[in-house]
């Protein structure tokens, strides 16, 4: 399948790291005009000398207020992925107040707040969109030291359903990609130790984690028209480890 973004302005958050950079690099590759936000400004200029054609700007979502003023910044956009993402792990009876709040401000608060702001602007223009959450397994499956995280996660799920079903009669899509881990260079790291990683991927019926790029293009097919009839919906990428 040929994808062509041109003409379309694509907001990427959590755009300096991990699937983030590698969709980024994507989008630009399809024609997309590609605006990235993320928190570590040296990240993201870093990514822009390898994407010169990108605009990029240092954000802290968690922040509703700043968020508003960057996003206004902006100017139009056409596709939206709410990439940016936090996990604060350990048992329940460790959790803190800042880690849930520090974890539902990224993961849920800013995701709303942004899109939002993205659907107001579509529909001023009246035009229709495409925006993509990226959720998690954990938003349907339970996870050891993950309460904050999947909670947060579901949250993300229910969330895109209310706004898909509210916005699809204005022709805007709402959709999410569903990973299991994910061998990023983080991924690599945290998963490295094959006594944690065995029983994980025993789970997994693929018996494998997944690549970077292959959420990228899940992500990459659910803002293009080849899924115009898709919303409301989750696409796990996760080898079928919540099929079992």
């Amino acid at each position: 399948m040929e994808i062509n973004f041109k003409g379309k302005r694509t907001l990427v958050t959590g755009a300096s790291q991990g699937i983030g950079r590698d969709l980024v690099k994507k989008l630009d590759a399809c024609g997309a005009k590609v605006i990235a936000v993320a928190r570590n400004q040296a990240l993201l200029e870093s990514l822009q000398k390898e994407v010169p054609s990108i605009e990029i700007y240092p954000a802290d979502l968690s922040d509703w207020k700043k968020t508003e003023q960057v996003i206004s910044q902006i100017g139009d956009v056409d596709l939206l992925v709410n990439n940016a993402g936090l996990a604060i792990l350990g048992p329940l009876t460790e959790v803190t107040e800042e880690d849930f709040d520090r974890v539902f401000a990224i993961n849920i608060k800013s995701t709303i707040n942004i899109t939002k702001l993205v659907i107001k602007n579509l529909l001023a223009r009246k035009v229709p969109g495409s925006i993509v959450n990226v959720s998690s397994q954990a938003s349907v499956v339970g996870l050891i030291d993950h309460a904050v995280y999947c909670a947060s996660k579901g949250a993300v799920d229910a969330f895109t359903r209310a706004a898909a079903s509210e916005y699809g009669p204005h022709g805007i899509r709402v959709n999410n990609v569903n990973p299991t881990v994910i061998l990023t260079d983080m991924g690599r790291l945290g998963w490295s130790d094959p006594a944690v990683a065995g029983p994980m991927i025993q789970k997994i019926p693929l018996r494998r984690f997944g690549e970077v790029d292959e959420v990228v293009n899940s992500i990459i097919f659910l803002l293009s028209d080849m899924s115009s009839m898709t919303t409301g919906s989750n696409i796990y990428v996760d080898g079928g480890f919540v099929a079992v």
